[in-house]
């Protein structure tokens, strides 16, 4: 298609309408560029959305939190304009324990600190320390957030250049922190936090940060980066804080949305792409299951590269090293969300009543690090944990509109549930395992049962039905070393284009990777617009 032919076209298409979809959207029509999304659900957003499951209840499905999407991209779409708006959690964490104890962080690092003192006074002492040290670690490593990786293997001069602007950033690092850098991306979770802390109950409450959505237990390798990837970002310019988006995650996608349609671009739901159009080794726009044919100069897909590559473009257009890479790239998920609508609040053995500050924090079942890696063991073998890392939510402490006057929704975020079960299957095991959960949270708050009006369980399974993620994998694969930064998805092919020329990657299977971000999507945009 030339550029002449654009008035029975698109300069781009996007495949796929989840937030990172859009923010490249949102980019390319700032830039005057004639853009068109095309979503298969009814509904923007992909797994960052709000959906009335149950009359009067609007459920963050999915993703549950907010963090990590870029200052740089909220300023650039004017986000807060159209309407997102973020209250921060605080409490940050609430963790029971078996024999009647409980720990709070706070966003006060005094009050968290007296907490930590409760259980080791040397703790208390080392954590100021440790935040710092993971402060200066995050700065150096969200430098590269908004950063095309560069070729890798490096083929000339322009390239090695690439490599020593990299290297730049870093020099700001003294050695401590350089040796810091290396071992998060290589050591477990537990093994970085067992070099600061002695405490069982501190170090199990990080460590749930370095295993959620991952392949891993907390002794498994990589996890500390996991750790790492979840401490970056912040609300409202205050770093490391998490929190929930007024009107559920959905909010969060409506807002880029209008940011986009603002500037011209077009937004089609109901839209399922089932080709990607390839002539001459040149992509040539989309074919849609409903058959219609839609011209475009370039296409953007936000869709996971399993999907992206197997799925939609004939083998023939492709590289066979490149399809088997594809093949091999790891993206089985082994998260669970649970959605409950509640017609009370949990009342916790130690902490009776409510509502109270237990509730407006992240509230985790997980008493220790051999807890959390004995649930990882089931789940390398095909098994749903036994016993669940549990991290619980109830967004409408912050937002009561989101539920009907008096009634509250609980979400269970929890590992481990392996997409690939053995000897049996996720249709079977779904409801059953769900019990089996809320059997667990009952061990700490005894009322959950009596509480519990509608529930909705998303296996891996059903994330994958869902939300079209591969293998049910919140991040659109796995975040080991192998698989992140130039690794990603492919060596070779980790700076957006692909090998069909005009065929972009713009959603978290690309760098920097997973999570409500908006990174890939940004880096994207840019990638395209360079042309």
């Amino acid at each position: 298609m030339q550029a002449e032919d654009l008035a029975q076209g698109y300069e781009t298409i996007i495949i796929g309408g989840g937030h990172n979809g859009l923010i490249t959207a949102a980019y390319l029509a700032r830039a005057g560029r004639k853009v068109l999304v095309l979503e298969r659900r009814e509904m923007v957003g992909g797994c960052a959305v709000t959906e009335e499951i149950w009359p009067g209840y609007r459920v963050s499905t999915a993703s549950y939190l907010s963090s990590l999407l870029q200052e740089k991209v909220i300023r650039d779409l004017e986000l807060e304009r159209f309407g997102y708006k973020v209250d921060a959690k605080d409490p940050a964490f609430f963790s029971p324990f078996p024999d009647g104890r409980c720990f709070f962080m706070w966003q006060d690092r005094s009050k968290t600190l007296e907490e930590i003192a409760r259980f080791s006074k040397r703790d208390a002492e080392t954590y100021p320390a440790y935040e710092n040290h993971l402060e200066r670690l995050s700065q150096a490593v969200e430098s590269l957030l908004l950063t095309t990786p560069p070729q890798f293997p490096p083929h000339g001069i322009g390239d090695f250049i690439e490599y020593l602007k990299l290297a730049a950033r870093l020099r700001g690092l003294n050695r401590k922190e350089i040796v810091g850098l290396v071992k998060v991306f290589t050591q477990s979770a537990a093994d970085f936090l067992d070099e600061w802390f002695e405490s069982e109950e501190l170090k199990v409450t990080l460590a749930t940060d370095g295993v959620i959505g991952a392949n891993g237990g907390p002794r498994s390798q990589g996890t500390a980066y996991i750790l790492l990837h979840h401490s970056m970002g912040g609300v409202g310019g205050h770093r490391g804080l998490w929190g929930f988006v007024r009107g559920g995650m959905g909010a969060v996608s409506e807002a880029i949305a209008a940011s986009a349609r603002s500037r011209g671009a077009e937004i089609r739901v109901n839209a399922p792409v089932a080709r990607i159009l390839v002539a001459d080794g040149r992509v040539r726009g989309v074919a849609l299951e409903s058959g219609e044919v839609i011209p475009a100069l370039a296409v953007a897909s936000n869709l996971d590269p399993k999907v992206t590559f197997l799925r939609l473009i004939e083998e023939r257009h492709l590289p066979a090293d490149f399809v088997a890479g594809i093949r091999r790239y790891r993206s089985e998920g082994t998260s669970c969300k649970i959605n409950l609508a509640l017609s009370g609040l949990p009342e916790f053995r130690m902490l009776p009543g409510g509502p109270g500050p237990q509730h407006k924090a992240t509230m985790h079942i997980c008493p220790s690090i051999e807890y959390v890696e004995r649930a990882w063991d089931d789940a390398k073998y095909g098994r749903p944990s036994q016993s669940p890392l549990v991290e619980m939510t109830v967004p409408t402490m912050y937002d009561p509109s989101l539920a009907p006057p008096g009634k509250h929704i609980l979400g269970i975020f929890l590992q481990y549930a392996p997409y690939t079960l053995k000897d049996a299957a996720w249709d079977d095991l779904r409801e059953p395992f769900a019990d089996r959960v809320l059997d667990l949270i009952a061990e700490y708050a005894p009322n959950i049962k009596t509480i519990v009006e509608r529930r909705q369980v998303l296996t891996p399974l059903d994330l994958e039905r869902r939300f079209a993620i591969t293998g049910g994998n919140i991040f659109h694969g796995e975040m080991s070393l192998d698989q992140m930064f130039v690794m990603r998805p492919l060596a070779g092919w980790a700076r957006y284009r692909t090998p069909v020329k005009g065929l972009y990657l713009c959603g978290s299977g690309a760098h920097p990777g997973g999570g409500v971000m908006g990174a890939p999507g940004h880096n994207a945009a840019r990638e395209i617009l360079k042309g």
